[in-house]
């Protein structure tokens, strides 16, 4: 499972960089501000809980279980629902993909809880 986190972490990382290195570069000039405020905003949130997902591939070898587990899953899952509908919304103009996003952060912060949680029964 560690291995499967880190990659994945990695993998995601590296895609945060190219989303935003193509939102300063290739969108700046084609999308509104609040639009390319928004596709930044993935690209944030996607490296933030990239990390997330390294911090998890190393938790997973100190307190492994279901707990660290269902965080992993819950950032990856958070990082396509949140990011994926923010990149979405900005390249399609379609703002009713938005109403996606909550899901995204609510994935976020039941990952945070999980870790947090499996840190605190391994203590």
């Amino acid at each position: 499972m560690e291995r499967r986190f880190l990659s994945l972490g990695a993998l995601s990382a590296f895609m945060a960089v190219a989303a935003g290195a193509f939102g300063a570069h290739a969108l700046r000039a084609r999308l509104d501000p609040g639009m390319l405020a928004a596709f930044e905003t993935g690209a944030r949130y996607q490296m933030y809980h990239a990390l997330a997902l390294l911090m998890v591939a190393w938790a997973s070898e100190r307190w492994p279980g279901r707990l660290t587990a269902a965080a992993g899953w819950s950032f990856v899952a958070g990082t396509v629902l949140f990011s994926g509908s923010l990149y979405a919304m900005a390249l399609t103009g379609q703002r009713s993909l938005g109403a996606i996003t909550p899901l995204g952060g609510v994935a976020f912060l039941t990952g945070w809880l999980c870790l947090a949680l499996a840190a605190r029964r391994s203590a």
